[in-house]
Parts: structure tokens; sequence; C-alpha cells
């Protein structure tokens, strides 16, 4: 059971939440809610574990238990790594709101095969969908497309386009800078835009246990670098704040992005914030 340091006051917050627009709360890690003026809620790789120490140590509170999730609609994952499929985070969510979840196949297997969701847990196999690169998905106020991404770490990795009215919300996933971003760029006028962000670090390799220099995310230059190829009206660093080893302080990037066309805006956020996309606010 995955136990929140922080009671209920975030969930009971995006229930309550009337947004105008869309509404999206950063959970820490690389996750995300979703919520539109028509009360539609999606999650994007929830993730309330605490990794696997002392490979993988979370540095961040766990916002939230998923028993207190009441409203859903559907849950996004971008690729299979643990923290982004995730069976105590993600499948009570499900069990309780009645949500459907969307991953590309290796994220799939994970769920089903590996983690053996549906033996664990009171979900039947319809309610899990496999996306693949190019499909769009209508739920409630929000197109999903998905989109192709670059993560070197991964074995099927996505990335997600949410449009809404109100405006357009990229989910990189983890995915660096690279000709994917490029081609969302260039298909897509996107006013947010969540990229991965870490330094490089030290973490102990999964089979040898030997520490071993690791880089997982994008760098400053090749943060600002992808959100120059997505042509983010406001960039928002994420994952920086994960892991013991590869946090980062996202606030550099101000001068790293100082004399580049994008981002137009960065915008730092912590665990729990909330940014808000509003029409007309976004693009001059």
């Amino acid at each position: 059971m995955t136990v929140s340091d922080w009671g209920e006051w975030l969930p009971r917050a995006i229930e309550a939440a009337t947004p105008s627009g869309v509404a999206i709360w950063y959970l820490g890690c690389n996750g995300f809610a979703l919520k539109s003026s028509d009360g539609t809620t999606l999650f994007v790789d929830p993730y309330l574990g605490t990794g696997d120490p002392p490979r993988t140590t979370r540095m961040i509170p766990v916002p939230f238990s998923p028993d207190d999730i009441a409203e859903a609609d559907a849950i996004f994952a971008t690729h299979e790594h643990s923290d982004h499929v995730h069976g105590p985070s993600q499948a009570p969510i499900l069990e309780a709101t009645g949500a459907k979840y969307y991953a590309p196949d290796d994220s799939l297997a994970v769920a089903l095969d590996d983690e053996e969701w549906l033996a664990d847990y009171d979900l039947a196999e319809e309610r899990f969908s496999e996306v693949t690169e190019g499909e769009t998905i209508e739920i409630g106020g929000f197109t999903v497309h998905t989109e192709a991404a670059h993560d070197p770490d991964a074995t099927h990795p996505v990335s997600y386009v949410v449009e809404h009215d109100a405006g357009t919300f990229f989910h990189g996933g983890d995915g660096r800078a690279s000709e994917a971003f490029e081609r969302v760029g260039e298909a897509y006028a996107l006013d947010l835009g969540a990229v991965a962000f870490g330094t490089v670090g030290r973490i102990a390799d999964s089979k040898t246990g030997e520490r071993e220099r690791t880089r997982w995310y994008n760098d400053e230059n090749g943060v600002v670098e992808a959100a120059n190829q997505l042509g983010l009206d406001r960039l928002l660093p994420t994952h920086w704040d994960m892991w013991k080893g590869l946090t980062a302080d996202p606030t550099v990037l101000h001068r790293h992005a100082a004399s580049f066309p994008y981002p137009r805006d960065l915008e730092i956020v912590e665990i729990g914030d909330r940014v808000d996309l509003v029409a007309g606010s976004d693009r001059p």
C-alpha cells in the first residue's frame, strides 16, 4: 500500500478545481494530473513509489495515496520504466474510478504480464488500450495525440500532445532532444511542454551493483535544445527533483535559454504546484 506524506489535500484540490480552461498539477518525477473545464481528468505517468534503494532513492514526498483518487477518466503511460508504469501507484486509481489505461505495447506488457495487474486488482482487460504513434484519442474535452519520442534507455517510448480549446500541453516522457521532437514541433503549436531534465550521476548498475556514470535525462543544453525543437511557449522541466544522485537545479535554465527563441517562458514548479492553460493567454 502506498501511503501519502501529505494526506488527502492534493486529490481534494484536484476534485474541487473548476478551471476555465485546463488546470495542470505537477505530481513530481514525471507525473501530471490534467483537469479540463468540463471536468474531464487525465493522469500521465503518476508514480507514488520510493524507487529501489540504494540504486534509486526517492527525494520528494509521496503526494497522495492512489486510494484517495475518486475522479479520473484515463491514465496515460509514456514508457515501460517502473516510475512510469507502476501497479501500486496506478492500478488502485483504475479500480476506484473506472478510468481506462492507455500505454504503448511494452508498457502494457509490464502491467499485464510482468506485474499481473489483472490478477492482483479488480480490473478487466478491456480497460487497457494500446497506443501507437500517430493515433488520436478523444476523451471529454481533450484530444490526445500519441507521438514518437527518443529515449535510449526505454524499449518503446512515446510522447503525448494533449489538445484543448484553452491550449495544447505536451508531455515528452523521458525523451531527449531528437528528430522526433522536431517533427512534433513542426506538426503542433505547443503552449506548454514538460521535458525531463537532470544531471549526470553515479548510479548502481541494476545487475552488477557497481556504481556507473549515468545520464537518463536531458542536461541543461539538451532541455533547451528540446524546447527549441518543439517551439515551446512555456517549458516545464520535470524529473530533476526525483532521484538521489541525478537531481538538478532548474533555475539555471534561465541562463541557458536566454539567447534562444524558445522557450518564451520557463515554468519552474515543484511537486503539488498547479499551472493553467487559459484560452487566448499563451500565444501572442
